[in-house]
């Protein structure tokens, strides 16, 4: 797990559960993948100046754990940010071809 990140330059996660899912399903995706949570031991070995990206939402504590995505590491609201200016450039291309 941390050979993966040694050295990286970005520690991307997503979301790990879907909404509406069962409460049985829940816990076992909980299960399945929490080896693979993004915690500060990551990110100790990825690049000096790596940073970490999530697609939002996130749940603290889940995917990532709250000092990582809270951290001076990350990005996530730069990158939601980036992504609300995406959104509303592909709203003025749609409207002018309306």
């Amino acid at each position: 797990r941390l050979e993966g990140a040694r050295g990286a330059n970005v520690i991307y996660t997503d979301s790990w559960l879907s909404y509406h899912i069962s409460e049985a399903e829940e816990k076992e995706r909980l299960a399945d993948l929490d080896p693979y949570r993004v915690s500060s031991d990551i990110m100790a070995v990825s690049s000096a100046d790596s940073i970490f990206m999530h697609c939002l939402p996130a749940k603290r504590g889940w995917e990532v754990a709250a000092d990582v995505i809270d951290g001076p590491k990350s990005v996530v609201f730069d990158e939601a940010e980036n992504r609300l200016h995406g959104q509303k450039a592909y709203m003025i291309w749609l409207m002018d071809r309306c």
